[in-house]
């Protein structure tokens, strides 16, 4: 085991969000390479069963990946998500609403977008929620990359987007995707959940308790019917987000400290190398464009997410009172809805769940988020470079610099607006 310095500087790494998406791109890479070029050494591994037959454990490493190791990754999605609710941007209504209006149109209008592909191509319908979510990891990932010269209000944003749309994801899981439900092993699961917060609120110390009342949880869910990936919400809905006299950080903070590095550095990318190993061969691409459910999941994710979540906002702002931040410009926000169809890790996971009757549309689903996500990066790159340059541009006329080498003259477009119409004509709400 390497020195506690060494150990420390690794772990900060994995909590920063440009370290933990390119894990998880050059783990979704492995898969691809090793999925390709040795098919059958990587099902054989996916394949591979382990874990007690006794306790109903015993299945794949490929979904111990994903009910087991991801149900870190929605640990800390929840502790997220409640310090968001508590402490963050959706404490105050007024300006969470329209990252939440955008996060449900930005789901609801690529189910539709799959929806309207596959009665239109005679496809199965089963695949709708597959464009719906969104790679929070990916995403800010990509905007800490490319991002560094936006307004902080942009990343605010995102983060506030991608974790109510990892609540609603979690939601259409639990609801759509669960299998018969055995109502005596999700009342014990219940029943260590109440336990688990009760422990909490009393102040009760040490991992030793709670590791193994969460394995208990999280074994009785994944026994239960209901997608084990629920407990993990759940419990990081748990801790307390605020801080008391005294406290440097809240027990929720200490929490996602200590996990946050496996869930980015082992969680994440372990599910992806299991999951994103698809054949890349020309007639699997050709595939992609050609099946209803896969083209319903390309324009859904590529087309449904930019214009969901730029359409919402703009129709929030429009006809509500919620007002878009006066630091964003609405070409800012286009640049994020083409961001959001990155729906990488959580795509992935519903893409199994509703194909795993049919496991080569499953594959041939997964191809198409791949392709879908990478379409998406490279719009948004586009997009979010050419704001970063006239957001430079912008600080250096105010700081009297001469413009850059090759920089276009002055257009009279200003940042704020990005050439988009205002929602009522005046300022930017």
């Amino acid at each position: 085991m390497p020195p506690l310095p060494e150990r420390a500087f690794v772990a900060d790494a994995l909590r920063t969000e440009t370290v933990g998406g390119v894990l998880l791109l050059t783990a979704a890479v492995a898969a691809l390479l090793w999925a390709n070029l040795a098919p059958g050494g990587y099902a054989a591994a996916s394949d591979y069963h382990l874990g007690p037959a006794a306790l109903g454990l015993h299945t794949t490493v490929a979904h111990w990946a994903a009910d087991g190791l991801l149900t870190l990754f929605f640990f800390t999605a929840g502790i997220e998500l409640k310090r968001e609710l508590v402490a963050g941007e959706l404490r105050d209504p007024s300006r969470a609403a329209l990252p939440v209006i955008a996060a449900v149109c930005g789901m609801a209008v690529p189910a539709l977008v799959y929806t309207l592909v596959g009665v239109v191509g005679g496809g199965s319908l089963r695949g709708w929620a597959i464009p719906t979510a969104t790679d929070i990891a990916f995403a800010l990932a990509v905007l800490a990359v490319l991002g560094r010269s936006l307004p902080s209000a942009l990343r605010a944003f995102l983060l506030t987007l991608a974790v109510v749309d990892d609540l609603l994801a979690i939601l259409v899981i639990a609801v759509f995707f669960s299998s018969a439900i055995d109502f005596a092993a999700l009342a014990g699961a219940v029943a260590g959940l109440v336990l688990f917060w009760l422990l909490l609120r009393l102040g009760v110390p040490g991992w030793y308790v709670y590791v193994p009342l969460a394995l208990v949880i999280w074994a009785l869910t994944y026994n239960s019917g209901v997608h084990a990936t629920v407990s993990g919400v759940v419990m990081g809905l748990l801790p307390r987000c605020t801080r008391r006299e005294g406290e440097r950080r809240s027990p929720a903070e200490r929490i996602e400290h200590l996990v946050r590095p496996l869930s980015a550095g082992l969680a994440v990318p372990a599910f992806a190398l299991f999951s994103a190993g698809v054949s890349v061969s020309g007639r699997a691409l050709g595939d992609v464009f050609q099946r209803p459910e896969t083209l319903g999941v390309l324009l859904g994710l590529v087309v449904g997410k930019a214009v969901g979540v730029s359409g919402g906002t703009w129709l929030g702002a429009r006809f509500t009172r919620a007002e878009l931040d006066p630091a964003l410009a609405w070409a800012d926000v286009l640049a994020l809805g083409c961001l959001s169809g990155i729906g990488f890790t959580v795509s992935l996971l519903i893409g199994e769940l509703a194909f795993a009757a049919r496991p080569r549309l499953a594959g041939e689903a997964k191809a198409a988020v791949l392709v879908g996500s990478l379409l998406s990066v490279a719009l948004a790159a586009v997009l979010l470079r050419r704001r970063a340059a006239a957001y430079r541009s912008l600080a250096r006329r105010e700081a009297g610099e001469p413009p850059e080498t090759g920089e276009r003259p002055e257009t009279g477009e200003r940042p704020e607006t990005g050439g988009f119409p205002e929602p009522n004509g005046s300022g930017n709400g």
